[in-house]
């Protein structure tokens, strides 16, 4: 009855791995996130909620001796995301950062992707779910209760999030899913039905990409080595990878499999000595879901 956000949705290959939680509320996330990066692992929860901390909080010895542990392998730290060193977060420090439907709540966008990127170890992650729009909301709207309280007020407008990443560092980021939201309800489409929203999953990690996609002649094996994707590995809406079969990929794309955690369970051949043109990697496969009702959607 606690639990406030979008449907629980995480990266694989999180065994050992550091991974911080942005805006854990209850802790919910990092609970089954803890699970999955095992004993040799830490999840890192921040709230700045005291509530919502000692809520958490509770569960910490439950959970440590349910799964037989010798120490805690969740700390939930209170905090601002828009600035990290309030959870004494260090430069380089963590594999993933993790977001559900929290960053569209910040009035400083660009202080909370910037300090994800602080702390992101090169190579490390940035795997959020969150509300994003079609073009930017109007600024009545932004401070509009109903609007905010359904996470649409702050949705962030697609090409002002890849602004914000080409601000901090990053030129790439990759779409893993993008639904649709459904006004249904009467007031908010009255007030802003003109805007399409969408509950969208984006990755990104802590390379030096370019800011299009590059032809250097890479080609990516997948060893099939990830225990839940035996056959294939779905990067991003566009990127599938079948197990043993040479695919193609653009110098980004190279870096986000050789240069980060998955570079054990796939083999990149070539490097960046000779450069052929663009790298047409813009052929999106996203699977459209469910259109979303604006009644629990993602908040």
């Amino acid at each position: 009855s606690r639990f406030y956000g979008c449907a629980s949705t995480f990266p694989v290959s999180l065994n050992g791995k550091t991974v911080v939680d942005l805006g854990c509320g209850s802790g919910r996330d990092c609970y089954l996130l803890a699970q999955v990066v095992g004993s040799d692992g830490m999840v890192i929860g921040v709230d700045m909620t005291d509530e919502q901390l000692a809520v958490a909080r509770k569960h910490v010895d439950y959970h440590t001796q349910k799964f037989n542990l010798d120490k805690p392998n969740v700390d939930f730290r209170k905090g601002w995301i828009e600035d990290l060193t309030s959870a004494n977060l260090e430069d380089n420090s963590v594999d993933i950062v993790i977001s559900n439907c929290v960053i569209n709540l910040s009035p400083d966008k660009e202080s909370v992707f910037r300090e994800i990127f602080r702390i992101l170890k090169p190579g490390g992650e940035l795997y959020l779910s969150d509300v994003f729009s079609g073009r930017r909301v109007p600024e009545p709207l932004t401070t509009d209760p109903v609007l905010l309280g359904e996470c649409l007020g702050g949705a962030l407008y697609i090409e002002d999030f890849r602004r914000i990443l080409k601000k901090v560092g990053c030129l790439d980021y990759r779409v893993i899913s993008k639904n649709p939201i459904t006004l249904d309800s009467e007031d908010i489409q009255r007030k802003a039905g003109m805007i399409d929203f969408y509950s969208m999953t984006v990755r990104s990690f802590k390379c030096d990409f370019e800011d299009i996609c590059e032809n250097f002649g890479h080609v990516a094996y997948y060893k099939g080595s990830i225990p839940e994707f035996p056959h294939g590995f779905t990067l991003d809406d566009h990127h599938y990878f079948p197990a043993g079969i040479p695919t193609p990929v653009c110098g980004n794309t190279s870096k986000m499999l050789s240069e980060t955690r998955f570079n054990e369970h796939f083999n990149v051949i070539g490097d960046f000595s000779t450069h052929y043109g663009p790298f047409d990697c813009n052929t999106p496969q996203v699977q459209e879901g469910i259109p979303t009702n604006d009644n629990g959607a993602c908040c």
